[in-house]
């Protein structure tokens, strides 16, 4: 992460957007650890995708999604388990059930109190908002895919596999056309590498590569990234074209037998000559690094 301080990660409840009938995107609008989260209505439930970080911010979004189901039933998920994304599900208790994939409860239990710290750490607007935060327990865990029918629309519940994260879950809306990726998919950003050996280690820049031509198959109409703007089918287009740059780019100079922190310096210099006008720099080091890692793996 940046050493910078933070600015507070507040959800904006006033720009929520309609992007399809009964399906209302609360956008990022950019923000730093702010994600794009979901409300997706059908006529017997309401699934919200993401909580925001803290209870706060949940609060907010739970009481916009209790308005649009007016009385209907409430369920939560989460694209996996890191803070910004799926910290403030304690405030949904009692109100939605909450289910997520497999691996994702897993990552909650075996590096969820880690990342709380970590993320506390941060200090200022983000420790702040983690005050009394606890490590969410989902309600419903879920092996293979889940089929959530809202009533008169289903949503698909989909583990994808390790890339970003060991327990990444795209959220599928194929009556609409519209697919939430969480963080396998930024807009306006280099790719997130969560590589902080040896504390973490399960981001896999191959992998994530075969998990982005899967997604760019389905062929979405609406994208909403993890973070940035929600964007037509390019946006998948655009995450795996890059992962593939990276990884060549630093295979290339691995294949020399370059040093690490020679790749890292060529790389970075080359990639941002090449994406001039994209945001968080700093996670290109850690995808070099992780991609050093699987080098002829």
């Amino acid at each position: 992460m940046t050493e910078e301080p933070m600015p507070d990660p507040a959800v904006q409840i006033a720009g929520t957007q309609e992007i399809a009938p009964d399906l209302l995107v609360i956008p990022n609008d950019r923000a730093q650890l702010v994600p794009n989260i979901g409300v997706i209505g059908g006529t017997r439930a309401v699934l919200v995708v993401e909580t925001g970080i803290g209870t706060a911010n949940a609060e907010q979004v739970l009481a916009l999604a209790s308005e649009v189901a007016k009385g209907r039933r409430l369920y939560l998920t989460t694209t996996h388990f890191h803070p910004e994304h799926a910290f403030g599900a304690q405030a949904f208790a009692g109100h939605a059930t909450y289910l997520v994939n497999r691996a994702q409860a897993d990552d909650l239990t075996a590096k969820g109190p880690g990342y709380l710290e970590m993320f506390r750490g941060f200090g200022g607007p983000v420790a702040r908002r983690l005050d009394g935060v606890r490590v969410p327990t989902p309600d419903v865990v879920y092996d293979g895919g889940y089929d959530l029918d809202l009533g008169g629309r289903t949503v698909r519940l989909r583990p994808t596999g390790r890339g970003h994260t060991k327990g990444d879950q795209a959220v599928e809306v194929p009556d609409a056309g519209v697919l939430f990726t969480g963080d396998l998919a930024e807009t306006g950003q280099f790719a997130i590498f969560p590589w902080f050996p040896p504390y973490d280690t399960d981001v896999s820049g191959v992998r994530w590569l075969a998990v982005m031509d899967r997604l760019v198959a389905t062929g979405p109409r609406v994208v909403v990234p993890g973070h940035g703007d929600p964007g037509g089918p390019h946006v998948l287009a655009g995450v795996r074209d890059y992962l593939r740059e990276l990884r060549d780019e630093t295979w290339r100079r691995r294949d020399s037998a370059m040093g690490e922190d020679e790749i890292v310096a060529e790389v970075r210099a080359l990639l941002i000559e090449r994406h001039p006008e994209w945001a968080g720099q700093e996670w290109i080091e850690p995808g070099v690094g992780c991609l050093c890692t699987e080098h002829a793996a």
